[in-house]
């Protein structure tokens, strides 16, 4: 294979990630941004190197290039998983004989823990007054991004056609890797959605059907969403820059505070494995430890 053969099989498996797969356009970009590394990276060789002649070997000395480049580990775990997923593709066309991302692991990082806001700072954020109807509109989608966990994505695909369960108390999303899942609605986000669909028609243009629409009449982005959640933030006075996952983070820990029900917050997250939800603990941790700081007798600092 040639460079421009290596660049066509790119080319390629994005298209068919794209439209036969129907992976998010945010997936593909990540897969490109990936693929375009691993292609530079693989010029840097010395001879002529092409994705054919790739070894363990070499995906190892990538990873350990991108390490000391200041990715850390679950970055370049990202970026073996898309290697794999690519090199794989590649061998059931007998474009190569092995997969030589197999095997290898990125180096471990500490695990970050997500931010969430406190149970007050949440209900300050959605206490804000809904004068207009942007506001109104607003408060719908902040709702249920916080009553159900949704991921930006998942809201901003939401349409009209929702509307009659997602009233009745529960909505279904398309996740992940197309995963369907069905998430409870609170009452207050009801009540919030309700009176936006009551105003909607305003704005909306004719056969429109997202459930949220821009001042043109359209579905609203993703990008626009995020800059009015982070508004909205700066308004009610909150120190921490709030975005939509924040509120997916805040959704899943003060559930977990409350129940205790790790795997019905698996359910409703949408995490295909429970490790993924296991972070919570931790947070959860976190919470109790600063209750018993506060409370025990023993934990208490004696005067000096």
């Amino acid at each position: 294979m040639t460079a421009d053969a290596d660049s066509a099989s790119v080319r390629a498996y994005l298209d068919e990630l794209a439209q036969q797969r129907r992976s998010s356009l945010h997936t593909v970009r990540s897969y490109r941004h990936d693929l375009e590394l691993l292609c530079r990276l693989l010029a840097e060789l010395p001879g002529e190197a092409c994705l054919a002649s790739v070894q363990s070997h070499h995906i190892r000395r990538f990873v350990a290039q991108l390490h000391t480049r200041g990715l850390g580990g679950r970055s370049l775990g990202r970026t073996l998983s898309a290697w794999r997923g690519f090199f794989g593709w590649l061998g059931q066309r007998g474009q190569t004989t092995h997969n030589p991302v197999d095997g290898v692991r990125p180096p471990k990082s500490p695990q970050a823990l997500p931010k969430v806001l406190a149970p007050d700072e949440a209900s300050r954020l959605l206490a804000a007054a809904s004068d207009n109807l942007l506001q109104v509109r607003d408060q719908a989608m902040f709702e249920l991004f916080y009553s159900s966990g949704l991921r930006l994505a998942e809201l901003a695909a939401l349409d009209l056609s929702c509307l009659d369960e997602l009233l009745g108390g529960e909505v279904r999303v398309l996740g992940k890797r197309n995963r369907l899942r069905i998430v409870p609605v609170g009452s207050k986000a009801r009540q919030a959605v309700a009176s936006w669909v009551a105003q909607r028609a305003s704005l909306a243009a004719a056969g429109e059907a997202a459930l949220f629409v821009s001042q043109r009449g359209t579905r609203l982005g993703v990008r626009a969403i995020q800059l009015r959640l982070q508004r909205r933030g700066l308004a009610q006075g909150l120190l921490a820059r709030v975005h939509p996952h924040m509120l997916r983070h805040s959704f899943a820990s003060h559930v977990l505070q409350s129940s205790g029900d790790l795997r019905a917050v698996q359910e409703m997250l949408g995490h295909a494995s429970i490790s993924s939800t296991q972070v919570y603990t931790h947070l959860d941790f976190q919470h109790l430890a600063a209750v018993y700081d506060k409370a025990h007798p023993r934990a208490k600092r004696k005067p000096t």
